[in-house]
């Protein structure tokens, strides 16, 4: 409200009367309630029905959680979706069929926090987001202005550039490779076993020196033949 009404040069006002600042330019009416939110229906009541202003010539700024920061959408009546400033409204004015410009902010992880979330300040990419949808408005008030809100609508709805919500989530998975240490450490035991037939070395020496001395060599094959295939087998397990 406030950048629109810099944009045309309108000084927003506080009026008493109406509990709101208000403005004024031409037959176009800028109402901003100075209530709490859940009353705001109150001066666009007592506006509108001063000045016979019908619903559906009543356009409602609200912030809009279902939707992530950047969004910007225009409708015309349907529900409320438990927001209670267009629940007083559409009470006051005993009607849905008023248009509503949507401002998404983004929904809150704690689903019961909603309140304190839309009073909080976005993010700085998130804030970034919401000037540009804001910007993007701008550009076509001047065919919502000239009654023309279909085609503002097209326009506004093909511009979106909504904010991703997680931005950040692939970042876990970074940490992944951390789990090949404990493979690492399997192979420790490996290592141990290779000193079990260490230490049967000296046994079969003990019974062969025992036969007689005329063969030698059969043994010594054996032996040889036997330890190059547990270190294959153990190189290959660290391979």
């Amino acid at each position: 409200m406030e950048r629109f009404a810099l944009a045309r040069g309108i000084a927003l006002k506080k009026d008493n009367h109406y509990q709101a600042l208000v403005a004024r330019d031409g037959a176009l009416w800028l109402v901003l309630p100075q209530t709490f939110m859940n009353a705001s229906g109150r001066a666009v009541q007592m506006l509108a029905g001063f000045f016979k202003i019908p619903a559906e010539e009543i356009l409602v700024v609200h912030d809009e959680i279902d939707f992530p920061a950047g969004t910007a959408r225009i409708k015309q009546g349907g529900g409320i979706a438990g927001h209670n400033g267009l629940k007083d409204i559409s009470q006051r004015l005993g009607s849905h069929d008023y248009w509503r410009l949507r401002l998404g902010v983004g929904r809150p992880a704690d689903k019961d926090s909603g309140a304190d979330y839309v009073l909080q300040k976005p993010p700085a990419e998130e804030r970034e987001a919401i000037e540009g949808a804001i910007a993007r408005v701008l550009e076509v008030m001047p065919q919502i202005l000239a009654g023309d809100l279909q085609g503002a609508m097209q326009k506004l709805h093909s511009q979106d550039k909504p904010v991703a919500a997680t931005p950040e989530q692939p970042k876990p998975e970074a940490k992944k490779p951390e789990q090949a240490k404990p493979e690492a450490k399997k192979s420790e035991p490996q290592k141990a076993q290779t000193k079990k037939p260490e230490a049967s070395k000296p046994e079969p020496q003990k019974t062969e020196a025992k036969k007689p001395q005329p063969a030698p060599a059969a043994p010594k094959e054996e032996k040889t033949g036997g330890l190059k295939g547990f270190f294959k087998g153990l190189t290959g397990s660290k391979k």
